[in-house]
């Protein structure tokens, strides 16, 4: 059990590191983390298509990430 738990772990890892690789950056450099935060907050800048598949299954895996991390302690 605790040999699959730890194979799992590992693929899902690779696969969360991965998908915040594939992510676009959200700003340009300082002028976009403080215009860009703004926009984000109030909802003008909506992600489409790829992004949030991405945005997504990064959620999902880190979710599932940390899961496996507990159960593994408990193990």
């Amino acid at each position: 059990m605790h040999t699959l738990l730890m194979t799992l772990l590992i693929i899902i890892s690779i696969a969360l590191i991965v998908s915040v690789l594939l992510q676009s950056g959200k700003s340009a450099g300082l002028s976009g983390a403080i215009s860009g935060g703004a926009e984000q907050l109030f909802g003008k800048q909506k992600a489409r298509g790829m992004d949030l598949v991405l945005h997504r299954t990064t959620i999902v895996l880190s979710v599932i990430f940390f899961i496996l991390a507990l159960a593994i302690t408990k193990i």
